[in-house]
């Protein structure tokens, strides 16, 4: 049976595109040759899979994508879907590699082969945070030896995302993608945290003491806003590096709206929560 249990399942076009993005920059989606991407939880709707294929395929063609639900009536509606774009009747392209199949957390894929990227987005924001680790674990046993599992949540529309990395060969990470057109602050992330920690952003744990700082960043650095948005939002970033922050990635990522840290920079105290 698989485990887990049925949620919501809103989906929406274009919706994920910024962790789509990161994927595709992603080591463990560039490493293999024909890489196997999972998506877990793929809602009412197979498109989010049939986007992620589409986005995917431009960095590496031989990519397969393989959508998985809890809810088999779900299951079959994507199945009728699929049928729809091979046919041709549809905006996607007829011959994009993609399947889908019955699963939760145990990931089951099409041949049993190991997937190289799991991503479960809006999936345990539904759930207890004390069931995180446990699905973190499950999923992330089923990935090759050097794939990755994306783990995060975003908005309806897309424009607020953030994420947790955990892969099978490196130290996990956090990231958080926004919309830097008429961007308030950069902690609005917050109502879009991942379950391992939106219920921390309160004084004391680290992803509030993040947040905070980079919003003093994004206060600090004001005058660059004649500039855009942009300018404001790097040298913010680099105001955290500067700070004595440990932030990945370069500036033409950060120009994304994009920064990813170390999960030692965010994680819950007491390890509440472990990758």
């Amino acid at each position: 049976m698989p485990i887990g249990a049925i949620t919501r399942g809103t989906t929406n076009t274009n919706r994920l595109r910024r962790v789509d993005r990161f994927i595709a920059r992603s080591t463990a989606f560039r490493r293999p040759d024909a890489p196997l991407v999972v998506d877990l939880g793929f809602g009412a709707s197979a498109v989010t899979a049939l986007e992620t294929a589409a986005r995917l395929r431009r960095t590496k063609a031989p990519v397969h994508v393989h959508g998985l639900e809890i809810d088999p009536t779900r299951v079959r509606t994507a199945l009728g879907q699929l049928e729809e774009v091979a046919a041709g009747r549809s905006s996607f392209p007829s011959d994009l590699s993609v399947s889908v199949g019955l699963g939760g957390f145990e990931t089951p894929t099409p041949d049993g082969r190991p997937a190289d990227v799991i991503r479960a987005f809006n999936v345990l924001r539904q759930y207890d945070e004390s069931a995180v680790s446990d699905a973190w674990a499950r999923m992330a046993s089923r990935l090759s030896p050097t794939g990755a599992l994306v783990e995060g949540t975003c908005d309806e529309v897309g424009r607020i995302a953030s994420w947790v990395t955990i892969p099978r060969d490196a130290p996990p990470t956090f990231s958080l993608s926004l919309r830097l057109a008429e961007l308030e602050r950069p902690s609005i992330v917050a109502e879009r945290l991942p379950k391992a920690l939106i219920h921390r952003n309160v004084p004391g744990e680290a992803i509030h003491d993040l947040l905070r700082d980079l919003d003093r960043q994004w206060t600090l650095h004001a005058p660059l806003a004649s500039y855009g948005p942009v300018q404001r939002f790097v040298a913010s970033v680099e105001g955290l590096r500067a700070a004595g922050r440990t932030v990945l990635g370069n500036r033409s990522v950060w120009r994304l709206g994009e920064v990813t840290v170390p999960w030692s920079e965010v994680a819950p105290v007491g390890g509440a929560v472990t990758p």
